[in-house]
């Protein structure tokens, strides 16, 4: 088991080995974020800008500019909050080759709190014009995914967490940009998930005693995988979507978005946080106390009709 940020440590080293153009600015939070793994290899090419979020993003604003390819990290809740209008006005607006790498997101963040919790952060950056984002599942997906996201031109938004996740994928795993995984075949029901969901959507399809669920994997919420979306919603009659994020504006509003205009007689269930902020306390419990465990999830499934 491994976290998605440790993942991302490896794949920006990795990354500035084959390009010489990468360069990744900090907000005083290299430790937690592992931008440090790129700094000891990189030190001319790492810049800890401090606690200074919003001037951080202009200067990645400056740096894409200038040709660069320019890593900006945080957390989640300072990334995509405190420096929102520094991301909308200055890398979105000129669409520049910022990619805005955001770990600590959700409730698993855990006794850090509701003010480090961010539950709204996807909802903030794929309602940006220019804004790609992006949500891996486990290890592998995160290294491919920051590797992918240097050729995809404009800015990019990669959600990770804090906590350890069990791998999805292998070494073999290939990114396709903005196409959606269908990790097991079912019938009558499909559970869409993203994230650390992902291995809790797993985990549930072995538990229920009434559905034998798809799975499917949105590892990138915009452009989300429209085709996929609606041929799943033809095929099924419940869709249920599962996000460590608010229900608003996130992947369950993503998906009815996409799927309303179709008119599919599918019905559609959204499972996340639902207009309630975070708490202190460990992440399981936090998971258990919001109903987005495994158990709460199986147990809401299995009553569905």
């Amino acid at each position: 088991m491994a976290s998605t940020r440790e993942a991302y440590g490896k794949a920006l080293v990795e990354l500035g080995k084959e390009k010489d153009n990468v360069v990744v600015l900090d907000a005083d939070l290299t430790k937690s974020t592992k931008t440090s793994d790129f700094k000891k290899v990189f030190p001319e090419r790492h810049f800890n800008m401090g606690i200074a979020e919003a001037n951080m993003m202009g200067v990645a604003a400056g740096l894409a500019a200038s040709g660069k390819i320019v890593y900006a990290s945080s957390f989640a809740m300072f990334a995509a909050g405190r420096a929102f209008e520094q991301i909308r006005n200055s890398i979105c607006y000129p669409n520049l080759n910022v990619k805005v790498c955001a770990t600590h997101a959700g409730i698993s963040v855990g006794e850090d709190g509701a003010s480090h919790q961010a539950i709204e952060d996807i909802a903030l950056m794929r309602a940006i014009p220019n804004m790609k984002v992006f949500v891996p599942s486990d290890e592998f997906e995160t290294r491919a995914i920051i590797k992918a996201v240097y050729d995809i031109s404009g800015p990019c938004y990669v959600r990770m967490g804090r906590s350890n996740v069990a791998a999805v994928f292998d070494e073999n795993y290939q990114y396709q940009f903005g196409k959606g995984i269908v990790l097991k075949t079912g019938m009558k029901l499909a559970i869409i998930a993203c994230g650390l969901m992902v291995q809790k959507a797993l985990k549930v399809s072995t538990m229920l005693k009434n559905y034998d669920p798809t799975i499917v994997n949105i590892n990138t919420i915009k452009p989300i995988d429209e085709a996929l979306l609606v041929d799943v919603a033809k095929h099924h009659d419940i869709i249920v979507t599962l996000e460590e994020h608010s229900v608003i504006g996130g992947l369950g509003s993503a998906v009815s978005e996409c799927l309303a205009p179709y008119g599919i007689a599918c019905k559609h269930y959204s499972l996340g946080m639902r207009d309630v902020f975070g708490r202190s306390g460990k992440s399981d419990d936090l998971f258990k106390y919001y109903h987005l465990d495994e158990d709460s999830i199986a147990k809401y499934i299995d009553e569905l009709k």
